[in-house]
Parts: C-alpha cells; sequence; structure tokens
C-alpha cells in the first residue's frame, strides 16, 4: 500500500512516505496500551481540556490545516476550511457534554429485593479506525473526539492518499498536550490490519469506507470476536414534492450532489422529482449545474474540484460508460472541465431502469441520477430501493407533511428541505449496505465501552 501525497490537480507527486514495519506496529500497540492504563484514569476535565486546546490550535491555524487538505485530495479550499472548523466543533462538543453522556444510570427495580442497581460505562481499551481521504480531519475527529472522551486509546490507519492530513492531526493533539500514545497515525500494510485486530489489547475497530472495504475487515474482526461499526456508502435520495419551492430546491440540488466534487457518502446521489414538477426541475437542475465552474481548488472562483486521484476519476468515467451500454441516457452539462487534473464532466443520468446496475450503484462524483415519480407512493418506493440506507431528504413547503414521508424512506437519517446536516450534535450513520452503528452525539460516545451492571443487592434478599 503505497501512502503518497499527489495534488489531484496537478498530478504531481509531492511525497511519498514508507509502509510501517512490524516493529513499528507492535510499538504501537505497546504505547497504546500503556497509555490506556492512565488515560482511562484521567478526570473528564483533564481529557476535555485537551481537546479544547486541539479545538483552539485547529482554528489559530485554520488555513494552514486546511490548504493541507486541498492539496491532498483536491477540495475546494473554502471547503476545507468549513470542514477544519466542523472537526474543532466536535472536539469541543466532547469537551462540553462527555461526562453527562457517560454519567452513571440508575436503573428503574420492579422488586425492592434487585437492590439499587446503576449502569456504569466504562472504557475498553485500544481502538483501531480506519477512515477514507475524503474528509481527512472530519472522519477522525468523529472517532477520536469520543472515544479519548470515553478514556479509550486510538490507534488510526488513514487512506494512503492523505498520510500528511493524518500526520498532521496526530500532531495536532500531541501539541494539544494528549499523552503519547494515546493516538497514533500509522502507514499501515492490510496484513498489519489483521495483526491488530487479532492483539487482544485491541477491543473495536470503526471504519467508514467502501463496502469492500468494510465487508474485509469487519469479517477480521468478527473472528477476533472484536465489535465493529461500519460507515459505508450510500445513494441518497433527493425527493422533490410537487408543493417544493422550486427555486431553492434547484440550488439545493445542485450543491447537495456537487459538494466536496460528489465525494461523500451522504451525497444527493438520486433525484427523485414529481412527476407534475419534473420538467420545469430538470431545466432548471440542468441551468444549475451548468453554472458550476471546475479549475484550481485554491482559486475562489472555483466551484467545482476535481476528484481525489485520477484513478477516481476514471473509474466514474467507466460507471458512466457502463449505465449507458445498459440503455441509459447520459447528459453532459455545462463547460468542458480542464483537462490538466482528475476531473469529470458533471453528467446526468436518465432513463436508467432496475435492470441496469446503475441503478443499484454508487457514483462518487459530479453525476447524478434522474427519476420521474407518478406520485407520492412512487416517490418513495424509488427511494427505498435500494441496497443502501445512509441519508435521504424530501422537499415541500408542507414540513409536517415532508416529515411524514421521511418516517416512510428507510435510510440513517433524513432531512426536511436540505440535503444533508452534518453537526457535531447530530448523530450519523446508515443501514443495510451503508453499514452500522452511529457516530458523533451519544450514540457514538457509547458504542466503544462497557456498559457494566453494578448492583448493590441485600444480603439477606431471597434467591
Amino acid at each position: 500500500m503505497a501512502y503518497a501525497t499527489t495534488n489531484p490537480f496537478t498530478g504531481e507527486l509531492i511525497k511519498s512516505f514508507p509502509n510501517a514495519t512490524d516493529e513499528e506496529v507492535g510499538q504501537a500497540l505497546d504505547s497504546a496500551h500503556a497509555a490506556f492504563t492512565a488515560w482511562k484514569e484521567t478526570s473528564f476535565a483533564e481529557r476535555g481540556a485537551i481537546l479544547q486546546r486541539a479545538a483552539d490550535l485547529l482554528r489559530e491555524q485554520g488555513d494552514e490545516y486546511a490548504k493541507l487538505l486541498t492539496l491532498e485530495m483536491g477540495k475546494l479550499f473554502t471547503e476545507a476550511q468549513a470542514e477544519v472548523e466542523l472537526s474543532a466543533k466536535i472536539l469541543e462538543y466532547y469537551v462540553k457534554n462527555a461526562e453527562a453522556l457517560l454519567a452513571p444510570e440508575k436503573l428503574p427495580v420492579d422488586d425492592p429485593a434487585e437492590g439499587e442497581a446503576i449502569l456504569v460505562h466504562d472504557p475498553l481499551g485500544v481502538i483501531l479506525a480506519i477512515e477514507p481521504w475524503n474528509f481527512p480531519y472530519y472522519q477522525i475527529a468523529r472517532i477520536l473526539a469520543p472515544q479519548l472522551s470515553a478514556g479509550n486509546t486510538v490507534l488510526l490507519k488513514h487512506a494512503s492518499n492523505v498520510p500528511q492530513s493524518a500526520a498532521a492531526f496526530e500532531q495536532l493533539m500531541l501539541d494539544a498536550g494528549l499523552p503519547a500514545g494515546a493516538f497514533k497515525n500509522l502507514y499501515a500494510t492490510r496484513q498489519q490490519i489483521e495483526t491488530i485486530l487479532n492483539d487482544p489489547r485491541v477491543h473495536g475497530v470503526a471504519l467508514t469506507g467502501s463496502e469492500a472495504a468494510g465487508a474485509v475487515v469487519a469479517s477480521q474482526a468478527a473472528k477476533a470476536l472484536k465489535k465493529s461499526t461500519m460507515e459505508l456508502g450510500g445513494a441518497d435520495a433527493f425527493v422533490v414534492l410537487a408543493d417544493a419551492d422550486l427555486d431553492k430546491t434547484v440550488k439545493w440540488a445542485v450543491f447537495g450532489r456537487h459538494w466536496n466534487g460528489g465525494q461523500v457518502c451522504c451525497s444527493s446521489k438520486r433525484l427523485i422529482i414529481a412527476d407534475e414538477i419534473y420538467d420545469d426541475f430538470f431545466g432548471r437542475y440542468v441551468e444549475g449545474v451548468a453554472n458550476l465552474r471546475a479549475g484550481d481548488p485554491f482559486d475562489p472562483a472555483t466551484s467545482l474540484a476535481p476528484l481525489s486521484s485520477q484513478g477516481a476519476a476514471d473509474e466514474i468515467k467507466e460507471q458512466i460508460r457502463m449505465a449507458v451500454e445498459h440503455g441509459a441516457t447520459a447528459t453532459e452539462v455545462g463547460p468542458k472541465v480542464p483537462t490538466q487534473g482528475a476531473f469529470v464532466q458533471p453528467t446526468i443520468l436518465t432513463d436508467v431502469t432496475p435492470d441496469n446496475p446503475a441503478y443499484h450503484t454508487e457514483f462518487f462524483g459530479p453525476v447524478s441520477l434522474v427519476f420521474r415519480a407518478k406520485d407520492e407512493d412512487d416517490a418513495v418506493r424509488i427511494a427505498n430501493d435500494s441496497p443502501f440506507g445512509l441519508g435521504g431528504s424530501v422537499f415541500t413547503t408542507d414540513t409536517q407533511h415532508g416529515a411524514e414521508v421521511a418516517r416512510k424512506i428507510s435510510t440513517g437519517m433524513v432531512f426536511i428541505n436540505h440535503p444533508t446536516m452534518v453537526k457535531a450534535d447530530l448523530p450519523f450513520g446508515g443501514i443495510r449496505r451503508s453499514g452500522y452503528g452511529r457516530e458523533l452525539i451519544g450514540l457514538g460516545i457509547k458504542e466503544f465501552v462497557n456498559h457494566k451492571l453494578i448492583d448493590v443487592v441485600d444480603i439477606d434478599a431471597p434467591f
């Protein structure tokens, strides 16, 4: 596995890094476990002070951290700045809330003989985090902040194309005062991942990535009897009901599909439009996409970023070709994208039928699948006809009815009149092939803790 920074806009190889040696992995495991024995005994106040300092440092050096994101995976610089701020907010969320979220819970008991039953939430130990390249800091923050707050320590295996971002976040935490070993970035190989999972000091793995990677790692974790959480792909439905405000809805559709270059798990990949407004919406959507401008992601005038790598761009182009081969209509939209860089021409796919492989495929780039729904029930049917179940959205002027429609959509998250809302104080996760488990808020901090019952019983209580 080659760890290297390659600028997606220029194609220039900036820097490469050697894989971790087996000795380095062993040392990291030793250090992580040693750090845990002390870290689990620290107070919430001590843990929070370090996380707060990390958040402060992110903001103080925000542009420098953001530049690294744009350099390594090509996202717009403004989007990189927003990711830095979001990461700081996630750290701060647990500074403010971790102690209350993990407070002991007194359980109601039916029989006084059961005694005083209390549920406490104890840290487990070392947790492995396997993270993707599309949000290099945010993905780290949303697993690291809750797990450190809970008293666990973390080993990181990040994506091979963002090695400097991974190293920068490790250094950030050290600069903030985190004890050595409590968070370690490893340029690990696939074989070393399995070695880590089989180590008895490691108590779980959190993965965000592809279905294929998730299946492999989940299998390895299961064989080792370790808990896993999986945040995988998505093909979110963007449902537009007949009464939607089209001017605003179209703007959200363009943004929802194309932010971060379209490389978002919870991006609006399938636009499902009520029959009565389909033609009007489609014309406006084409116009909106055509206004996107591809170019240098550091240029403030650029509104469409390159993909993360030339390989990713080539894969999307092949997916489009296959969709057309099976009967879809592909409409390229807007000015021609630059020939330099890992760009893909914004493309709208229509006439995608259930027998077309594209119908159940995730497109990780600026490709929109647009469907005409006969009525509301048909829109819900199309939305649910997917192997994925991450997020989705419903657009309507009747928000109460929109919430009723949202209840019918089978995903982990549904938003009314917004494509997605990625925030520090909202849970993230899906169902079916989008994975299992949740990250952020109280759900995330309790994924890798021991929910231990302590029951104080009268010694004279009956059997």
